[in-house]
């Protein structure tokens, strides 16, 4: 299986743990019987910092992973570039960095940690989109 394949794997399963992590964490706030309800009697309370942090580190990571997703799969698929793996890894180590730092509510930090694997995109969109020019 080539590398950027099984950084897909592994995206999917930090996917994964996004939901779990989030979900834990409002069971936590809101109790089991909220958690196991239709959920449609009355709103719940605002998220604490904690939870609303691992809701919108979910978010985001969903904002971005169909584009590394598929990106990663035509990598895989494709094999066209050196840079490729370097870009899977940067996605997916910032990625897998990410989660903590917003949960704890680390500042600056974990914008920049964004921003590496953005970075980590771009490597991976570089190949194919160089060779829809030629």
């Amino acid at each position: 299986m080539a590398f950027e394949l099984k950084i897909l794997v592994w995206g999917c399963v930090l996917g994964l743990v996004h939901i779990f992590a989030a979900g834990q964490a409002k069971t936590r706030q809101y109790g089991r019987d909220w958690n196991v309800s239709a959920r449609d009697a009355e709103l719940p309370p605002p998220p604490s910092p904690v939870v609303g942090r691992l809701m919108r580190a979910q978010a985001n990571y969903f904002e971005t992973f169909p584009i590394a997703a598929l990106l990663l799969l035509i990598a895989g698929l494709v094999p066209s570039s050196s840079v490729t793996p370097w870009g899977a890894s940067l996605w997916f180590g910032a990625r897998l960095v990410y989660l903590p730092l917003y949960a704890f509510g680390v500042p600056v930090v974990r914008t920049l940690v964004w921003g590496v694997s953005f970075v980590g995109i771009l490597l991976l969109l570089w190949p194919p989109l160089a060779a829809s020019f030629s």
